[in-house]
This record gives C-alpha cells, structure tokens and sequence, in this order.
C-alpha cells in the first residue's frame, strides 16, 4: 500500500474549498504538461458541493475530459443518472463529458460497451475522485457477484458491468464501473467521505488492507501512488 494521507475538515463547505482547489490544481499540471486533461469523477450526494465551486473556477474547460467513475443504467434524463449530474456542471463550464452507461439494460454488455468508449480516449487519468458507500463500495465495486472480476480484472479492461447483490435501496439499477486496475492507472487518487459513520469505515478498511471486507479497502490496499482523503461530518 502506498502512502495515505487523511485530512479531516471541520465543515462541508471547508473541505469542498480544499477538494476543489486541489482538482483544480490537477487540472492545471495536466494541462501545462499534456495541454489536455481527464478526470474521473464520483456520483452521490457529498460531491455536489464540491462541483459547484470547481466548475465556477476560471480553467480553460475545453480541454478537460470528465468521465464518471461508474455510472447507473439508467436513461441519461434519469434522476439517478451520475453522467447527468456532470452534465449540469461541467458542459455548462466547457468540458467535454463522456458517458459511460447505455440503455442497454444487459449490464454485461454494457460494461463492455464502456470499456470499448474508454479505450478510444487519451488514458491514464490525470485524476480519479473515488466517493465510498457505507458497505465500502467505492465507484460501482459492490459486494456481490461480481466483486472479484472488477477488482481482479486485467490492466488491459478499463470498465465492468455490475449488479450489486443486494441492490441498494436508494439506486436498485444495474451499472457500470471502472475497473480497480483503471482506477489505479490514475496519475492522482482523491477520496472524499462524509460523516462519521463513513470515516470509521475507510479507516477500519485501510487498516485491513488487502484482506479487507470493503472493497473500498482492496482497492487501496494496491494503490502504487499517495492517495489523498478528505473527511467532514
């Protein structure tokens, strides 16, 4: 495991003013080396804030690729759609976003249909922003079925389809995922967590290491690069 750098905020709008500026920066290195940028960014409630502040940043955004670190199948007007809430700020700020999920409700072939779209952009990420469920999921690597393909996959397949067992309450939808190998491919690693609850989580699943009964915690336990989480209440 490489090093892992916790930072716990006092508030939610603190830690959405050091998240955004720390993108930002990412942002800007990519583009003054590469003079294009890609990201991957988390769906959920806690990056709202957080979005908000980074699209208002004053960034040359046509050259920014956004991509979401899973996505739910799910038609892209959807309220569940994670491509969606992208849309509403970043395309709006000049980025381009790139979809991940079809309509294809076989969730198999729309991983493959995923992992095909990933391959025709410019890959590594410059950054993939992870968020964490309260069962450690982190992007769509669920418990389930299909846990151990997505975190087991070969370097060469970027994205999977799954169908988390059980199906979570709130979004009960098949998905679509990057991969652990496509999010460790990352130049930068972000996770943000909100609550208690979530930060007891992480840290009990960092601790457990590659044994850990979260996925959130198998992920990092492979991490080669410093992997930079922010906390709040």
């Amino acid at each position: 495991m490489s090093e892992i750098v916790l930072i716990e905020h006092f508030t939610p709008g603190a830690m959405a003013d050091a998240v955004a500026g720390e993108v930002a920066a990412v942002i800007q290195r990519a583009l003054e080396v590469r003079s294009e940028a890609l990201l991957a960014f988390p769906g959920g409630s806690t990056p709202r804030e957080i979005f908000e502040r980074l699209a208002a940043t004053d960034l040359p955004w046509a050259k920014v690729t956004i991509i979401p670190g899973d996505d739910r199948l799910v038609p892209a007007d959807n309220p569940l759609s994670n491509v969606a809430e992208l849309d509403r700020y970043f395309s709006r700020a000049g980025a381009t976003v790139v979809p991940l999920a079809s309509n294809d409700q076989d969730y198999r072939a729309a991983g493959k249909l995923a992992d095909i779209k990933l391959h025709q952009i410019s890959w590594p990420p410059d950054l993939v922003w992870l968020g964490m469920g309260m069962d450690g999921h982190t992007a769509s690597i669920f418990p389930g079925p299909d846990l151990d393909e997505a975190l087991n996959a070969p370097e060469t397949q970027r994205a999977i389809g799954v169908l988390p067992d059980p199906l979570p309450p709130e979004a009960p939808v098949a998905r679509v995922s990057l991969t652990k190998s496509a999010i460790l491919a990352a130049r930068s690693l972000l996770v943000t967590v909100r609550g208690q609850g979530k930060l007891e989580i992480i840290e009990q699943a960092i601790a457990q290491g590659s044994s850990s009964e979260y996925p959130i915690g198998r992920v990092l336990a492979d991490a080669q690069r410093a992997v930079r989480i922010h906390a709040c209440p």
